[in-house]
């Protein structure tokens, strides 16, 4: 009886070894088949005016300042744009009517607290402020 055990254990792991080797050999063939594709570089088009790093042969000097891109803006022009900004800001504000206050710590508690009894009752008597303003 013993001797018929150890023969399907052994001979199923001997078949299950097989398929992993033969499932390794085959996928392996498909990653080398995979491998064998091509790509076509002739209809890319050139990138103008890019140019790759160069090697000089020496290490950059940290000591000499780069080369600025643009002019640097001056005391007076930097204080010219940002009283044009605010003036623009100011008149953004008037536009819309409001100073940008915040309501009070004390009033947003009060709402906090309020705001779903008032939002229950309009929701059941189906009541629309923006229908009807005297609805509360």
């Amino acid at each position: 009886m013993t001797i018929n055990i150890g023969k399907t254990v052994f001979s199923d792991a001997g078949r299950i070894c097989r398929i992993a080797a033969a499932m390794a050999l085959l996928s392996a063939g498909m990653l080398a088949a995979g491998g064998c594709s091509t790509s076509n570089t002739s209809n890319t088009a050139p990138v103008a005016g890019v140019e790759g790093p160069k090697d000089t042969g020496s290490y950059p000097n940290l000591n000499i300042p780069p080369q600025v891109a643009a002019k640097q803006l001056t005391k007076e022009e930097t204080d010219a744009k940002l009283a044009q900004l605010k003036g623009e800001q100011q008149a953004q504000l008037a536009k819309s009517g409001g100073g940008g206050q915040t309501a009070s710590p004390a009033a947003l508690n009060s709402l906090a607290k309020n705001h779903g009894d008032q939002a229950l009752k309009q929701i059941e008597t189906k009541c629309d402020p923006a229908l009807d303003p005297s609805c509360n």
